[in-house]
C-alpha cells in the first residue's frame, strides 16, 4: 500500500519549510516534498503540465500573494481545481478558517509550535491523504 505521493508546500518561512522537510524525511521518506516560498512560485509550478502534486500544503499569511489568493486561483482553474489543498497556518482565527472552507480548502490545520506535535499532526495528514488516494484509486478501478 506504500505509495510515492507528491506534496507541494507553500510557505514563506524558511524555518517552517526546513522543519517540514525534516518531518517528511522522518515520517515518509518515500514521498516527494517540493517547497516554494511564495504563492506566485507555487502557481508557476502548478501551471506546468508535468508538475502535478497530489496535495498542496498552503500557508495563509505570506507577503505578495496570500494563501487565500493562491487557493482562489487554484479553485477557479479547471487544471488545478481537483488538487486537495490543506491549509497549514499559525492563524486560528475563526474568520480565516471559515474563509478557507468557503474557498474550498480540503482541511485547515493550525501549525503546532513544538516539532514533536508538528510530527504527529503531519503524520495524521499524510496518513489521511494516502488512504484517501488509495480508496479513490480502488473506486475508480471498480467503476471500469
Amino acid at each position: 500500500m506504500t505509495s510515492h505521493r507528491h506534496y507541494l508546500l507553500v510557505d514563506d518561512n524558511l524555518q517552517d519549510r526546513m522543519l517540514a522537510q525534516e518531518a517528511f524525511e522522518q515520517l515518509r521518506p518515500e514521498c516527494v516534498l517540493t517547497c516554494v516560498g511564495s504563492g506566485r512560485e507555487a502557481l508557476e509550478l502548478l501551471y506546468r503540465p508535468e508538475f502535478q502534486p497530489d496535495v498542496v500544503l498552503l500557508d495563509l499569511n505570506m507577503p505578495g500573494m496570500s494563501g487565500f489568493e493562491v487557493l482562489t486561483e487554484m479553485k477557479q482553474d479547471a487544471r488545478l481545481v481537483h488538487i486537495p489543498v490543506v491549509i497549514l497556518s499559525t492563524s486560528s482565527a475563526q474568520k480565516d478558517v471559515e474563509l478557507a472552507y468557503i474557498l474550498h480548502a480540503s482541511s485547515y490545520l493550525v501549525k503546532s509550535v513544538s516539532f514533536h506535535d508538528f510530527l504527529e499532526q503531519l503524520e495524521k495528514v499524510l496518513h489521511y491523504w494516502q488512504i484517501s488516494h488509495t480508496v479513490r484509486n480502488l473506486t475508480s478501478r471498480s467503476e471500469l
